[in-house]
């Protein structure tokens, strides 16, 4: 395969930053394999309109769609040191501040691709004909990149020998839920690629929090979780409360009307930088130490979890919060925790206007490992597009208003 073969790479997409990127490829064992990577990558760049296996190998020569259907669908490379090596380059270039959870529903027409059933999507409020991923990208100010994808197996293909086979479902492979799906990926990045540890943010609020953030305590991991108020039911920590803490301040207040209102009663003015809307924002936000108590739970979790709750006030004229983020990331400063978990728009923006435009739900193949050697490579494309130089230049918030001066952003625990 000739370079006059090869798709040519649009103006705004740097060759160096694509060969740099594509050096991720190097775990793979066989050149002729890493050569249809490539290709591949270069065709989810290049082409416009749905990537499907002809138009990614448009002007490759004979046979070229076969080989890449080969490589995607059928070739036993391994994903995971593509993908770390992918997280270890965008750490080194981007220093992304968060690992971001980002859902992703992909609706289909047929049964037939891996994991499709027809489920409820709270996102989209109806029943759908779908497959449900939960996928960790590396976040920052100045763009986000998924790392690691995961596909949420409905138990009709897990459970039946057939639909396991049909999909190519390797044995050690069972039905997850979404969310658990989510926390097996950040602990495989912090324990299996060696990375350290950044916060996570994650949307609990389809869920009960405590499950999920008591294996996020136990396994040492720091995060930020929206939740709903009506999951929770938070008490003061510890036994008694602590002399000017938020229990003592609101009186040693009982239940969820004595919480919001010491919340309501302590929030100030943070800023961010809001990302879909490309603007600076103030947001009021209060903090209060509370513990979650569970009745039981797995081995190893505790089941009293000492920890943040942040409340936000959209519109500061409207008693009740607009939103409830959970944290364990007790001495952090308030205003920190809060632009933390606003990098989640950060990771909206980008899955809407690049990765969607590099094919991430255009997989048509059946088997699983397809689908992840396919997300993996819109990985990679997606790493060329946010490093190029033309994407580095979209406007930002400058850093000293970003990190806004102490007297204005106190510490969660003096809250």
């Amino acid at each position: 395969m000739s370079a006059e073969d090869q798709q040519t790479l649009p103006d705004d997409i740097s060759q160096n930053e694509f060969t740099e990127v594509l050096s991720a490829l190097r775990s793979i064992p066989r050149s002729d394999q890493r050569r249809w990577g490539e290709l591949y990558v270069r065709g989810l760049l290049a082409v416009r309109g749905k990537k499907t296996m002809r138009a990614l190998a448009n002007g490759a020569g004979s046979g070229a769609e076969q080989s890449l259907y080969q490589f995607i669908s059928k070739s036993p490379w391994d994903v995971d040191p593509v993908r770390g090596d992918l997280a270890r380059l965008l750490i080194e270039r981007a220093h992304p501040r968060a690992w971001v959870v980002q859902p992703l529903v992909i609706t289909k027409v047929g049964q037939h691709s891996v994991g499709v059933e027809r489920q409820w999507v709270s996102q989209i409020g109806r029943i759908v004909n779908c497959q449900q991923a939960m996928s960790v990208w590396l976040a920052g100010d100045r763009g986000s990149c998924p790392v690691d994808w995961q596909l949420a197996l409905p138990e009709c293909w897990t459970d039946q020998e057939d639909m396991r086979r049909r999909a190519s479902i390797p044995t050690d492979v069972g039905s997850c839920p979404p969310e658990q799906c989510a926390v097996d990926s950040v602990s495989k990045m912090s324990q299996e690629w060696g990375l350290r540890g950044r916060p996570v943010v994650m949307d609990l609020r389809e869920t009960a929090p405590h499950p999920v953030c008591a294996e996020l305590v136990a396994r040492q991991i720091p995060f930020v979780v929206r939740v709903d108020p009506s999951s929770i039911a938070p008490v003061p920590p510890g036994p008694k409360p602590a002399p000017g803490g938020p229990a003592d301040k609101a009186g040693g207040w009982v239940g969820s009307a004595g919480l919001l209102s010491a919340l309501h009663k302590q929030r100030m003015p943070v800023e961010w930088f809001d990302h879909t809307a490309q603007t600076m924002r103030a947001t009021s936000v209060g903090a209060a130490r509370v513990a979650l108590r569970k009745g039981s739970t797995a081995l190893g979790q505790p089941e009293r979890l000492d920890l943040v709750l942040l409340a936000a006030w959209a519109d500061p004229g409207r008693r009740s919060p607009s939103e409830f983020w959970l944290s364990n990331l007790a001495q952090s400063q308030l205003g920190t925790v809060y632009r933390t978990a606003m990098l989640s728009r950060r990771v909206e923006r980008d899955l809407a206007e690049v990765s969607d435009g590099l094919g991430i739900r255009d997989f048509e193949g059946r088997s699983y490992r397809g689908w992840h050697h396919h997300m993996t490579m819109v990985s990679l494309a997606h790493a060329v597009t946010v490093l190029s130089p033309s994407r580095a230049q979209d406007p930002l918030p400058p850093t000293d208003r970003a990190a806004l001066a102490p007297a204005r952003d106190t510490k969660v625990s003096a809250v």
